[in-house]
């Protein structure tokens, strides 16, 4: 081979290899907004392939194609609607679409909410019905198996409290049984297993731990309050004193007041801490993170009454004489 020819093929595998490098890694364009690209059910590489280009979202459907091909994902390709742009690669497109990266739904369960609101807020959004949510709540036996926080739970509960209030990303292909899955996959990465060997040390259930966080999450919003109610009503608790937490009433009524008159507190109900003594018949809401740690780290103090201010403040008292004073106060 003569040394003329040799520099010719070095000279045309570089050239080849700078092209194939300018198609394959290089963008189009640069700073471009995303937009919509939707590949339809039944559509081959090369309809993609000149679909994206006509959209002008890569230089070359050839590129395209052969990246995609020496990739291996030519019957990988996914439906579904595609957030892409043009200051992406044909590598970052075709790698996007070959793994199913599909345009999703940001949706946010905020703290406090309970079955309820969750499935009203699903349905509002239109990604699952009120009905096949509560549906998917009631857990299955394979549920609770797959999770084991959920063994101490009394077995005519639902999954209310463990639905983990936090920021998902739903796709058209998730159904509702794996939203279900990915709040309880957020609960057992959340409540680590270090927060459950503190509760088992204190002879206590992570059912017990949920409803108490349950309850400090509707009634107070700071930390540092939250843990002082923590202490209140675990010593109402030991002490054999009713919680009589407004918030178990809501609940057991479903309507959500400023006040609560005698009449409500009587209501008849396994929720009404005002009538039965004890924790509730379980979780009111589903807590964050900071209610669980509360429930879990309650503060010491001589306090045993507490009520809210309509500024939000909380006011602590020791005693019924107290309590009733503040009441007339801050609430009459």
């Amino acid at each position: 081979m003569s040394k003329k020819f040799l520099i010719f093929v070095v000279a045309v595998i570089l050239i080849l290899g700078g092209w194939a490098y300018y198609q394959l890694y290089i963008p189009l364009n640069s700073g471009t907004s995303e937009k919509i690209f939707t590949i339809e059910r039944g559509s081959g590489l090369s309809v993609i392939a000149s679909q994206l280009k006509q959209e002008g979202l890569i230089k070359s459907k050839t590129a395209f194609s052969f990246y995609v091909f020496i990739s291996g994902g030519q019957y990988k390709l996914k439906t579904g609607e595609y957030s892409i742009s043009s200051s992406m690669s044909i590598s970052e497109i075709a790698n996007k679409i070959i793994k199913g990266d599909i345009k999703g739904i940001k949706i946010t369960i905020i703290e406090g909410w309970n079955i309820n609101d969750i499935a009203k807020y699903l349905d509002e959004k239109g990604i699952f019905s009120k009905e096949s949510f509560l549906q998917a709540i009631v857990p299955s036996k394979e549920i609770v198996k797959e999770f084991d926080f959920l063994i101490d739970k009394p077995e005519k509960n639902n999954l209310e409290g463990y639905l983990f209030p936090d920021t998902y990303w739903i796709t058209d292909k998730t159904d509702v049984n794996e939203f279900v899955r990915m709040m309880l996959n957020n609960f057992n990465n959340k409540v680590t297993p270090e927060m459950r060997e503190e509760i088992y040390s204190q002879e206590k259930m992570i059912f017990e731990i949920v409803t108490m966080a349950s309850i400090i999450e509707k009634e107070v919003a700071t930390e540092q309050d939250r843990q002082i109610v923590s202490g209140i009503f675990w010593r109402r608790l030991e002490s054999h004193i009713p919680l009589q937490s407004c918030a178990t009433v809501a609940y057991a009524l479903g309507i959500d007041k400023w006040r609560y008159t005698i009449n409500d507190t009587q209501v008849n109900s396994p929720y009404n801490t005002y009538k039965y003594a004890g924790l509730p018949a379980g979780p009111i809401s589903n807590p964050g993170i900071s209610a669980i740690n509360a429930a879990i780290h309650p503060k010491e103090t001589g306090y045993l009454y507490f009520l809210s201010k309509p500024d939000g403040e909380t006011v602590f008292s020791r005693t019924l004489k107290e309590h009733n004073l503040a009441i007339q106060r801050y609430l009459k």
